[in-house]
């Protein structure tokens, strides 16, 4: 058996400051923050690992992508929150890709008019943030309009946000993620090209 990756050093402290950050995130989307993030087990990115730390526990079910699923991710997060691993999209409170083609974005809950809490959250991970493709975003928490550079986005994903963005209140919010950098985009924000 190797070795797990430690989680973090302080966790009260450290779980606070990430819900800090995420929270500040998704209240300003596409305004791309750092995460202090502990060591996490390849391919699960840093900032990706602070937030399965932050946000799940043991009532948690957690759905990973293909190139997720590998037995030192899988023992890391069961070992440092608890959470159920679930075999479903369906079945997930939070879905981690790092693959972006094969997140099934079609499949993850998007809760009900009467329980829009009973959603997913995608945790995505891309090449970068700050550069690439431009996006367009608008909605709460923007004056106008924005713009985020995201470089490693499936090319359905503008299709899909739009989708998304109709069925609100219900929806996904995604988190995108690089290395430490996050990037919030909440249900409620519109997501076009450009």
């Amino acid at each position: 058996m190797t070795a797990l990756a430690p989680g973090f050093v302080d966790p009260p402290l450290a779980a606070q400051a990430v819900f800090r950050r995420l929270l500040d995130a998704m209240a300003r989307p596409g305004m791309v923050v750092s995460l202090e993030a502990p060591p996490a087990p390849p391919p699960l990115a840093l900032a990706a690992g602070a937030i399965a730390l932050t946000l799940c526990d043991a009532d948690t079910a957690v759905w990973l992508d293909p190139a997720l699923r590998t037995a030192e991710v899988v023992a890391w997060l069961r070992f440092h929150t608890g959470c159920r691993i679930v075999g479903a999209a369906e079945d997930a409170a939070f879905a981690f890709a790092a693959d972006t083609v094969a997140l099934p974005f079609d499949r993850l809950p998007i809760g009900s008019d009467e329980f829009p809490d009973r959603s997913a959250t995608a945790v995505v991970q891309v090449a970068r943030l700050g550069a690439g493709a431009p996006l367009c975003l608008a909605g709460p928490g923007i004056e106008t309009t924005t713009r985020l550079h995201v470089q490693g986005l499936p090319a359905g994903f503008v299709a899909w946000r739009a989708r998304n963005h109709v069925a609100y209140p219900r929806g996904v919010d995604v988190v995108l993620v690089a290395g430490t950098q996050i990037a919030g985009l909440p249900r409620s924000t519109a997501v076009t090209e450009g």
